[in-house]
Parts: structure tokens; sequence; C-alpha cells
């Protein structure tokens, strides 16, 4: 991926901002909780159901209520104190670790109070996502936000690559039992780190609350060409090749893994992310952004491609981790552009439609793999899914010349 960066390097860290440190330490105990949950949420119902369409209704009942209320959870961004949302909405996360807890220790057979949960979860998400995304420009000078995005992602997909391991491991050790107990304890370690936050944002947006205010960010995300584009080549390229949701088949199924297997599978994506967003902390993306970021998707497509027909362990594990180290480069791009285009008082509202389009992307591209799979089977599940991803590629270059010619990303106005 090195011929995809520019050569120049930052001359100062972003980690000299106190605030964006400690916001790094929260991020990071956040997606471990996370990970380490979703590894015994997939496992569990997978081994109570063996059913593929049990696993994709896992994504629907997160998605359906990060739909409704992404907006909404814009709307709050902008008008309340993000660092408050974050520690309220990280506090529901507590609870639902716990619920989960008591499904487990309980002997809860019945799916569906899984499912409630979710729902639960998603429902918080939805104000969180915003408000995480609207934080980050008030932590770091606007000419370092394009390294600061880059550690964000760092910081996520370390989290990826432990999490998921770690949660193979205590579950294959101690059962969904150890594993809800440590997401828990993480997440109430999140909640500390995120009050402990002396930035402070207030309220963003003066404007009177109606329609046209709840609205504003799709509008302004419409207008702009550059970011509609770059939002919705990630919501189709993802939503049709996302191949989360069938781990568990293919960890015991396809390859003939346990639990271990599993978590190796889940984190392959992050390390090849995490690779990548470490560099592009140090190079830049630089020049031709926008070609690169269409480049980094279709190889995205067809990594996903080779992991589909994959029988072998080691080649799906490069496989995934190819996906994930291309799908990097899509990330920094995107996210750059959303903070550098969109105005203060606006990006709690278009941080609500960009993570409205991921949700859909990751959550009912989820529900669309276990659907389809549990017609055709889950290898041609996947394999459908990456060749509509390639073909999403060619069809954007050709719909958005403005996301194609975007040349550097700290040259993007306003």
């Amino acid at each position: 991926m090195a011929a995809l960066v520019d050569d120049a390097s930052p001359s100062r860290s972003v980690f000299r901002h106190r605030d964006f440190r400690v916001y790094q330490t929260a991020r990071l105990c956040a997606v471990l909780a996370m990970q380490i949950e979703s590894v015994a949420i997939g496992w569990q119902v997978y081994e109570l159901t063996g059913s593929a369409l049990a696993l994709g209704y896992t994504g629907l009942a997160q998605f359906l209520p990060f739909l409704a209320f992404s907006l909404p959870g814009g709307q709050v961004a902008d008008r309340v104190d993000r660092r408050a949302i974050l520690a309220v909405c990280q506090g529901v996360m507590l609870l639902c670790s716990l619920l989960l807890l008591i499904f487990t220790m309980g002997h809860i057979r019945d799916v569906r109070f899984v499912y409630g949960v979710l729902v639960l979860f998603g429902t918080a998400r939805a104000f969180y996502s915003p408000a995480g995304s609207a934080l980050t420009p008030h932590l770091v000078p606007r000419e370092e936000l394009t390294k600061a995005v880059a550690v964000n992602s760092t910081t996520w997909q370390v989290a990826t690559i432990a999490g998921p391991a770690v949660g193979g491991i205590v579950y294959g050790w101690m059962g969904a039992t150890g594993a809800y107990v440590a997401s828990a304890s993480l997440c109430a370690l999140t909640v500390g780190w995120i009050l402990s936050l002396k930035v402070r944002t207030g309220s963003a947006s003066t404007e009177k609350l109606s329609f046209a205010t709840l609205v504003a960010g799709l509008r302004f995300v419409r207008r702009q060409r550059v970011l509609l584009g770059s939002i919705t080549l990630d919501l189709f390229a993802v939503l049709l090749g996302g191949a989360v949701a069938l781990l568990p088949i293919y960890a015991r199924d396809v390859l003939h893994a346990g639990p271990w297997g599993l978590g190796l599978l889940r984190c392959a994506p992050a390390v090849g992310a995490a690779v990548v967003a470490i560099f592009l902390a140090m190079r830049p993306v630089g020049e031709r952004a926008g070609w690169k970021m269409f480049i980094a998707v279709a190889i995205f497509g067809a990594a996903t491609l080779v992991f589909g027909v994959s029988r072998s362990m080691p080649l799906s594990l490069v496989a995934l981790a190819l996906a994930g180290a291309a799908d990097m480069i899509s990330v920094v791009v995107r996210q750059t552009l959303e903070m550098v285009v969109t105005p203060d008082d606006m990006r709690g509202r278009v941080g609500a439609v960009n993570m409205m389009c991921i949700g859909a992307s990751n959550e009912l591209g989820e529900f669309r793999a276990g659907a389809l799979a549990e017609s055709v089977g889950a290898v041609n599940a996947v394999v459908l899914g990456a060749v509509g991803t390639l073909i999403v590629v060619g069809l954007w270059a050709w719909f958005f010349p403005e996301l194609r010619d975007v040349n550097r990303l700290d040259s993007v106005h306003e």
C-alpha cells in the first residue's frame, strides 16, 4: 500500500494534546469492549441456532434503531456538550454488557433477548457516533486533522486486532460469561476516561429546532458532491462486500476452526488496517487522494473475493488483512473530507449522516449476508457480494468525477 501514500512526514505528534491522548485511551477501551462482546454474541447465537439468518438478525437489530435515531443524534450532538453525550451513551453500553451477562448466567436460550439488547445498543450508538465524530476537531488544530483521523483509525484498528483475539481466547477458556465480564469492565473504564476530558464543546448550533434543522445534514451532504460520493461509495461497497456476519460459519464449517479461529478471522482485517493507519499517521495520503480511494476500494473487493473462495486458513487471513488495509485508506480519505469540508455547527448532523451510512453498510450488510447465505450458502454469498463491490467502484468513478479529481485533502475547502 506504500504507493498510495505521500512521502511527507509529520513534524509534531498529535499526542502532545492532553485531551486527545485521553480520548484515544477511552476509544481503545470502548472498541475493545465492543469487539470482545461481538465475538461472544456471534458464536453464542450461531451455537444456539445454527442459522445464518439468525446471525444476520444480529446486524438488523442494531441497524434499525441506529437508522431511526441517527439524525436526532446528530441534532443533539450540535446542541449538547459532546463529552456528556459520550459518557451517557457509554453508560448505556455498559448496561448492555451486563444484560448479556444475565442472559448467559440465567441460561436463557431465546435469542430474541439478545436482539432486544442489541436494539438498545444500536440506539446508544446512534447518539454516540456523531458526538464522537464531532468531538475530534476540538482536540487538535485544524492543520493536524488528517493525522488525528489516522491516529483515530489506528486506535480503532489496534483494539479491533486485540478485541476479537482476546474475545476468542476468553470465550474458549471461560465461555460467554467471561467475555461479557471483560466487556462490562472495559465499558466502565471508558466512562471514567470520558469524564476526565477537560474539553467542553457546549452548543455549536443556535438554529431553532425544526424538521429543516433535523435533515440539514442530509441536505448538506447532497450539495457537497465530494462528500456524497465518498460516503455512498463506502455504503454500497461494504453493504455488498462485507462478510463479518458470516465469519462464525467460515470458522466452524468452512475452515473447521473453533472460537479461536473466529477470533483470528475477526482480527485479520484490523491487522492490515492498523499497519496502513500507522503508516498514514506518519505519511499522509498526499496527492491524487480521490483516485487512491477508488483503487483502495477495488482492492477491498478483490481481496474479499479471494477470501470467499479460500479453504485455507493462512490464505483467508492474508486476504482479510489485505481487505482491511485497503479499507483503511478509504476510511482516512472519507473522514478527513468530512471534517475539512463541514463547518463546526454542522459536524454533528453531517457526522450522523455518515455514521448512518456506515451503520447501513455494516449492520444492514450483515443482515444482507446472512439472508443471502441462508438461500445460496455462505461462500456464494461472499463471492456475489465481492463482485458487487467491484461493480460499485466502476460506477462511482463514473458518477462522481468530483471525488475522482480530489488531489490533496488539506487543499479541499468548505
